[in-house]
């Protein structure tokens, strides 16, 4: 069964495949004990319907019809490494009835129904004798379940074992099999049944027993599969390798007993060697941090029912060695940081390819397994100087400005409610007339304010919704100085936006979608808009350039073209590099969870930088070095 695929109404004159089937491996059914079966079942099945008029609330069967059994949702990365599987109370993964080995299915049928497509929803013959045995004992001893009755219990009716209950399970099985087939029931109690460990369905069930697919079971690997239906935790092999294979034992002499096996086929089985798998439905993540915000972006898009029950093949944008690699950075880096008297430090890092605005790494922590808390994408921190680049591309769209005009370092002084507000520098003093570009490298704060006030501050506000950073703001004076709160997230696809020149897709960590039959749910294909002026994203990106070249920056030097931008909070509570090159734009974040202070003279530029320039050089190993283009390739914006 296919989960694009529903189940039409439809009841064979015959019993079709199935009873082909049955044929094929030897069943022994005369004609004469084929007709009195029928008629019995019918004389019974007559009987039932009649006590249905008693079951008038019973579940409607028709809605099977476009049954679609949730399924385990599968998350993997660019290569198509399996990252984790995400479901909801049941771990499914759906498969057609051709697609399960036929020895499973003589299996499962020997043990649990082997008159299935002799039948019309329940077998006089053991009806009869579960209703003896109960009736002997005052209560429910005995099942006599067919196939159809246990499909439509684990589907519609309680788990309690009452004479009530057995009659309903007997009146509805006749019903459903009036509107579906009998291969259609077999393909959906197969996909539906409990196979221990959290496995729901045969396929999930063989991935984890044999680590194989269901269509590749022996006959050995079958007949143990099918004899832990009855009680899959204490049958396990997993649990009880001598119980499992007794269970094995038995389904194996109930199909030589059928005629659906030889005795040579029969030893063979016995004899042969399980090997067995490990079970998957209970690890955790390879990469908890990516996995988690995978499955955010997909509860967002699709919801949460659908992520836990829709059975998704999601291919994601990362790349497993790449983010080892950068958890692994983020990790030495911090014990360095604690060294230092950094203490309680927490980190986050991000790198998206600004051509495509996929997100190549996202490190949320120091340590997943001790906080799963994202700090990558939840935590909203101010980003301080980091914030400035947007302010000069601001003032470069206006067309009044470019990177070698002059602004003014001196005192000055804003109307603050009742008061007054004061800006400073970092350190303490003024330094006069300078160029844009000097003023970013040297991180001053007075020209930077006075350029937003000169353009407007709404305007630095509507640049940064362009760049996609949704967090309030305010166009307060002190805006230009990062006092806001954005996620690292916003502040690497930002920079990535200046260094594609203006060019922007929607950032993501998923790359494509599917359901289980491989119909495309989601393709997040780039399809770039042009949202800034190219002219002044490259003029924000050569002013960058200084940064590291000439100022705060120093320590991100790597050899190669690069821009990017220090950032440090006042009271040192956070501290920033954000930088980027033609193929790779990484924003890395330090700071403490409390929100208190680092240390004394924690600095972007000393602390960070480094941090910054280790991964990139390990992320660009082999990469060639490529050069930014400079504002002169584009058109300058009129003046306006």
């Amino acid at each position: 069964m296919s989960s694009s695929r529903t189940y039409e109404e439809k009841r064979p004159e015959k019993a079709s495949s199935g009873f082909e089937f049955l044929k094929g491996v030897g069943q022994v059914a005369g004609g004469t004990l084929l007709s009195v079966t029928m008629l019995t079942s019918s004389i019974v099945a007559g009987g039932l319907v009649g006590l249905a008029i008693s079951f008038r609330n019973l579940p409607d069967v028709r809605t099977l019809r476009n049954f679609f059994p949730s399924e385990t949702t599968y998350i993997y990365d660019v290569k198509g490494k399996l990252l984790t599987s995400i479901h909801g109370e049941a771990n499914r993964e759906v498969v057609s009835l051709d697609r399960i080995s036929p020895e499973l299915k003589r299996a499962v049928l020997a043990s649990e129904d082997a008159d299935f497509y002799y039948h019309h929803g329940i077998n006089p013959k053991g009806v009869g004798r579960a209703v003896l045995t109960n009736w002997s004992a005052g209560g429910v001893r005995e099942g006599g379940s067919t196939v159809t009755m246990q499909l439509v219990k684990n589907l519609f009716l309680s788990r309690r074992r009452e004479v009530t209950r057995k009659i309903a399970e007997a009146v509805l099985a006749i019903r459903l099999e009036q509107i579906l087939t009998k291969d259609q029931i077999l393909e959906m109690y197969l996909n539906q049944v409990y196979w221990g460990h959290n496995n729901y369905g045969v396929q999930t069930a063989a991935r984890s027993y044999f680590n194989k697919s269901v269509e590749n079971l022996t006959l050995a690997e079958s007949a143990m599969m099918a004899g832990l239906i009855q009680a899959p935790e204490q049958y396990s092999p997993f649990v009880s390798m001598k119980k499992a294979k007794y269970q094995q034992k038995e389904v194996l002499g109930r199909m030589l007993t059928l005629g659906w096996i030889t005795q040579q086929e029969y030893d063979k089985a016995l004899q042969e060697k399980i090997k067995l798998g490990k079970i998957r439905s209970f690890q955790g993540s390879a990469l908890p941090y990516v996995t988690n915000t995978v499955a955010a972006e997909l509860a967002r898009k699709f919801g949460r029912e659908a992520l836990l029950k829709g059975g998704m093949r999601v291919q994601t944008t990362v790349d497993t060695d790449f983010q080892r690699m950068a958890e692994e950075t983020v990790a030495k880096w911090h014990n360095r940081l604690l060294s230092q008297g950094l203490r309680r430090n927490q980190m986050a890092l991000v790198a998206i390819d600004p051509r495509t605005h996929y997100i190549k790494a996202l490190v949320g922590g120091v340590d997943s397994k001790t906080s799963e808390f994202n700090r990558a994408t939840q935590a909203l921190r101010q980003p301080g100087s980091a914030f400035k680049p947007f302010v000069y591309y601001a003032a470069f769209a206006t067309g009044k400005y470019a990177p070698s005009s002059t602004v003014i370092d001196s005192p000055v002084r804003y109307r603050d409610g009742s008061g007054w507000y004061y800006p400073r520098n970092y350190d303490g003093g003024y330094a006069g007339a300078m160029s844009i570009r000097t003023a970013l490298a040297q991180s001053r704060n007075i020209p930077v304010i006075k350029l937003g006030k000169a353009v407007g501050m709404n305007k630095v506000v509507e640049t940064s919704r362009t760049l996609g950073i949704m967090s309030p703001m305010e166009p307060v004076t002190s805006l230009p100085l990062g006092a806001i709160g954005v996620t690292p997230l916003e502040m690497a696809s930002a920079y990535a936006t200046f260094a594609n020149y203006g060019w922007q897709s929607p950032t993501t960590i998923i790359m494509r979608v599917t359901d289980s039959s491989g119909n495309v749910l989601l393709d997040n294909t780039p399809k770039p808009q042009q949202v800034l002026d190219p002219w002044a994203s490259a003029a924000t990106i050569d002013i960058m350039r200084a940064v590291i070249n000439e100022g705060t920056g120093k320590n991100a030097a790597i050899g190669r073209p690069a821009a990017g931008k220090t950032g440090t909070t006042s009271s040192e509570k956070d501290i920033w590099f954000v930088g980027t090159v033609p193929q790779l734009t990484t924003a890395v974040w330090v700071g403490r969870d409390d929100n208190r202070q680092l240390a004394s003279g924690a600095t972007g530029g000393t602390m960070v930088a480094p941090i910054w320039r280790d991964f990139m050089n390990r992320a660009l190993k082999g990469v060639p070095a490529e050069s930014f283009k400079p504002p002169s390739r584009f058109p300058r914006p009129k003046s306006r």
